[in-house]
């Protein structure tokens, strides 16, 4: 039905890949492309074997516009899959709105040499995504993306509005390594030694990084402690549920991922500046994420399962009072391995990113200008969601969130 360009060779995108295949109704041709052509091969011929679908390659710098656009121009696609580093995003906006297609992502903006992320820079792009007829769909990842799916749908099925809203992100899995980020690197770090925010009361209330914890036993894993961070959805949801009284994000992490965290932050090696190491300029961050283990590689070691979801309270539909519903997805790690090479923590990123693509291959998601998840239409993607891997539960609790 569509053909559809996905930049980016790391673990999310083969899952989103593998996936695509998997759909040859929706997706009639798939490209791939990303600065290093031999990752987009190793993942073509992973697809082949599996899938028997072929798949293009390309080498290609996601900053270079102009030579973005004429990939997509060259091969005919009608959407751009953004599954690089955020750093890219703006970059391939531009591509997009030069070459005149659809475009899609799974994490908002943030500059390379700031650890700051909005959507300010993608949100000041609508106008000019509406004057070209064109969709931009941001953030349709699981947190970003399903979550916010969630939250549309209970306020679409289950509550008038939310008044508060917690994001709980728990990684139940073990790959047995001393230390290894569940993604990116790079990313990863940079979020969890980010200040944490939270919305309360109409405005953002800040702490200390990983200075509040709370154990929750989760659906599948038990219990875990989880960790109050900033995540991107908050702004989105926020704004675009301004009823919304207090959203918070939770992300559970064990005691020897916060202390190999807080010994590298300690002796610089999360920072982002630049420094001088025998006469040449590294940033200590993008090196130590050559030295750790790929998380794309972990997929055969990772046993356990994930739980991801959101606890949101408000006024029932039914006008009962208020209510508050868990809605949730489990998802196991060997599961994943087993079905398309992956961990669950790239699954459950990158299948969302292919059911957000099929959106708008599909028809469903085509309104010209820029869009978060939870502005969209959720019945079809959930739907989806059951079909393709990441089946979700709903389940009414007694009463609010108490932590």
């Amino acid at each position: 039905m569509g053909k559809v360009l996905v930049v980016g060779a790391g673990g999310v995108s083969s899952v989103a890949v593998h996936k695509m295949a998997m759909n040859p109704e929706i997706f009639s041709e798939i490209h791939l492309a990303s600065r290093t052509k031999s990752k987009c091969d190793d993942i073509a011929a992973e697809v082949k074997k599996r899938t028997g679908v072929a798949i293009a390659t390309y080498g290609l710098d996601a900053m270079d516009v102009a030579a973005t656009a004429a990939l997509i121009r060259e091969t005919g696609v009608s959407l751009v899959v953004n599954l690089a580093l955020p750093y890219q995003d703006l970059a391939l906006m531009d591509a997009c709105l030069e070459a005149g297609v659809n475009y899609l992502d799974t994490a908002n903006y943030e500059p390379e040499d700031e650890a700051k992320f909005e959507y300010s820079w993608q949100w000041a792009y609508q106008d000019k995504f509406k004057a070209a007829g064109l969709t931009a769909i941001l953030g349709s990842g699981f947190d970003p993306g399903v979550t916010s799916v969630f939250a549309t749908w209970l306020k679409k099925h289950k509550l008038d509005g939310i008044r508060q809203l917690d994001i709980l992100d728990c990684n139940g899995g073990d790959n047995g390594l001393p230390f290894a980020t569940n993604f990116n690197p790079e990313i990863n770090i940079r979020e969890v030694t980010a200040p944490a925010r939270h919305w309360e009361n109409g405005q953002w209330v800040e702490s200390p990084a990983m200075s509040t914890k709370v154990p929750f036993d989760f659906p599948g894993v038990g219990e875990k402690n989880m960790y109050l961070m900033y995540h991107e959805e908050l702004e989105s949801l926020s704004t675009h549920n301004p009823e919304i009284e207090r959203a918070r994000f939770w992300m559970t992490f064990g005691d020897a991922y916060i202390n190999h965290v807080t010994v590298l932050e300690n002796v610089g090696m999360t920072s982002i500046q630049p420094v001088m190491h025998n006469g040449v300029e590294i940033i200590p961050l993008q090196f130590l994420k050559t030295v750790l283990p790929n998380p794309g590689d972990l997929g055969a070691k990772t046993v356990g399962k994930t739980c991801i979801g959101d606890i949101a309270t408000g006024p029932a539909k039914d006008g009962s009072g208020e209510k508050t519903f868990y809605i949730y997805n489990i998802c196991d790690h060997e599961e994943c391995y087993a079905e398309v090479g992956s961990q669950a923590v790239a699954y459950t990123t990158g299948v969302p990113a292919m059911i957000g693509a099929a959106q708008v291959l599909l028809g469903n998601w085509t309104a010209p200008g820029v869009w978060n998840m939870e502005q969209l239409d959720p019945d079809h993607y959930m739907e989806m969601l059951n079909r393709h891997g990441l089946p979700w539960q709903v389940v009414e609790l007694d009463a609010p969130a108490a932590f």
